[in-house]
């Protein structure tokens, strides 16, 4: 079994609202060393399959149709064998 791990992110230049009310509201708590705040989102999709360029590809195709948007998205894909 693979376990695919997919991180997305926006993409430079787009707007992260999200990370900047984190950032805000870090200031509130007085971490004021706090520069900037970028969220990501990590995803992990367990495959049954043992070929890890197959899985990758898999992984490329989910992102593509689903996962992510190309137009303010960017990813990233690691895979690694598990036993459960």
């Amino acid at each position: 079994m693979l376990k695919v791990k997919i991180e997305i992110r926006l993409k430079k230049g787009v707007v992260d609202p999200e990370g900047k009310n984190i950032a805000k509201a870090l200031h509130l708590l007085h971490f004021k060393e706090v520069e900037e705040v970028k969220v990501a989102k990590l995803i992990e999709i367990f495959l049954n399959e043992k070929n890890e360029e197959k899985a990758k590809e898999r992984a490329e195709e989910m992102c593509k149709k689903l996962l992510a948007n190309p137009i303010i998205n960017e990813y990233s894909i690691s895979v690694e064998h598990v036993h459960k």
